[in-house]
C-alpha cells in the first residue's frame, strides 16, 4: 500500500485524534482527584447518611467511563464495542444492586 492511499484511508475513518501526553496526565490528576473524594466520603460517611453509598456509585461510574473511554480508547471504537461494555457495566450496576439489598435486608433482620 502506498503512502497516498494509505492517507486516503485515514482520512476516510474521521477518528477523533488520540489523546496527548499531556491529556492523558490530566485525566490520571482528575482520576486521582476523584479517588479522594471517594476516601474522604468513606471517612465522612457519617455526615451524609445513606447517600454515601449512592455517591460512592456515582464516582464509580465515572471513573469507570473515564478509564474505559480514554486510557481503553473505548470513545474510538464502533459502537458495538460500545455498547458491549456499556450493556457489561449495567448488569454490573444490577447484580452490585441486589447484594446491597440483600445486605441491606439482612441487616434490617438482626
Amino acid at each position: 500500500m502506498t503512502t497516498e492511499q494509505h492517507s486516503a484511508i485515514e482520512a476516510e475513518r474521521h477518528d477523533p485524534p488520540h489523546p496527548t501526553p499531556i491529556q492523558y496526565v490530566k485525566i490520571a490528576v482528575v482520576l486521582a482527584v476523584l479517588t479522594g473524594i471517594e476516601v474522604a466520603l468513606f471517612y465522612v460517611g457519617d455526615v451524609f447518611g445513606g447517600l454515601q453509598t449512592p455517591m460512592l456509585l456515582v464516582l464509580a461510574a465515572l471513573k469507570f467511563v473515564i478509564v474505559v473511554g480514554w486510557y481503553m480508547h473505548l470513545r474510538f471504537e464502533r459502537s458495538t464495542a460500545q455498547r458491549f461494555f456499556g450493556t457489561g457495566f449495567v448488569i454490573a450496576l444490577f447484580c452490585y444492586g441486589i447484594v446491597l439489598l440483600a445486605m441491606g435486608a439482612f441487616a434490617l433482620s438482626r
